[in-house]
């Protein structure tokens, strides 16, 4: 039998329900490639799914066990094998995506459509690779969809001191916006030196009560009301909310569109596009104005420890997981 190791689970939980076991490598489908993946990322998104928190998550992925045994969805790697209906990727080439639609990103070997991949730049190493698809792609749609930023206008990023944050500062730089970051105080040197004109200290400060307002509001912890965030936006403003507490999820998604009616404020959740704008996004890296910023390194059977560091929301930036060795 053809044996891979990979990260499982069974049951919800916090990290001690996680497994390194060995188990069958996958076989593609005829519109699958196989990838061996070199280097993987953790998102928030994996966080909940191993939790099964927020509840309502579990409509979604499995109302008693998950319904996913491999969780990690951002991926770097070498095709192996290819379906018979592949036609753009081919075996040896070097790809990189958000594999959210179908996850297993925590294992030596996956299988997934082509259509979930792009080939990555030779001169980006598998690490930083994996750093960047699902949250350099969700900075990027919320600083792209439905908004022109211009020179000057104003963007407040809360919870700026993770992975979406910190590309969404570089990228909101890039176009010349400015730049406010709201996080905990031991991630603000780090924001500065990323290029904030702004620093807030949460647990001192609350921005909704600071009496500024802005073009544009990108929340990834959101923990406000509807009302405390159209106080905060100019004429015309926008806020996008990434993730939260569900209370704020649903104000906003209920609320915030009835507010947006009648008013040229909007307030409104942002619905992921898995990598939509990827190649955009590249095209900044390579001409240096983004870049992921990696707070630490782990390897595969580390998997536990890497996603409670990011449950415990100590990680500056993208937490990355080393899987497969080159050669």
């Amino acid at each position: 039998m053809n044996l891979m190791k990979a990260i499982t689970y069974s049951r919800y939980g916090n990290p001690e329900v996680l497994q390194m076991k060995e188990i069958e490598k996958p076989v593609p489908g005829d519109d699958e490639v196989q990838v061996k993946i070199y280097a993987t990322s953790v998102n928030s998104w994996d966080w909940d799914l191993l939790r099964g928190k927020p509840y309502l998550y579990r409509l979604l992925f499995g109302v008693f066990k998950p319904k996913y045994k491999i969780i990690g969805c951002d991926i770097a790697g070498r095709i192996e094998l290819v379906g018979k209906n592949v036609k753009y990727l081919k075996a040896g080439d070097t790809v990189m995506g958000d594999i959210s639609a179908c996850w297993g990103g925590f294992a030596e070997y996956v299988c997934v459509p082509e259509k979930l991949l792009t080939l990555k730049p030779s001169d980006l190493s598998f690490e930083h690779a994996a750093a960047i698809p699902q949250a350099g792609v969700l900075a990027l749609q919320s600083l792209y969809d439905g908004v022109s930023i211009k020179p000057g206008y104003k963007v407040l990023i809360n919870g700026a001191g993770g992975g979406v944050g910190t590309f969404a500062l570089q990228i909101a730089k890039s176009l010349g916006a400015e730049v406010t970051c709201v996080d905990s105080y031991q991630k603000l040197e780090m924001l500065y030196n990323l290029g904030a004109d702004h620093l807030i200290d949460y647990k001192h400060e609350d921005f909704a009560e600071k009496g500024f307002r802005y073009n544009l509001i990108i929340d990834v912890v959101a923990n406000h009301s509807v009302f405390a965030y159209k106080k905060a936006l100019l004429p015309g403003g926008r806020l996008f909310v990434i993730g939260g507490t569900i209370p704020c999820l649903l104000q906003v998604g209920i609320l915030g569109a009835l507010i947006s009616v009648n008013d040229d404020r909007k307030l409104r959740i942002l619905v992921h596009e898995p990598n939509k704008g990827l190649g955009l996004l590249l095209d900044l890296i390579k001409k240096g104005l983004v870049k992921p910023v990696i707070d630490s390194t782990y390897h595969l059977r580390d998997v536990p420890q890497a996603l409670q560091h990011l449950g415990d929301g100590k990680a500056m930036g993208k937490i990355v997981i080393k899987v497969n060795e080159e050669g």
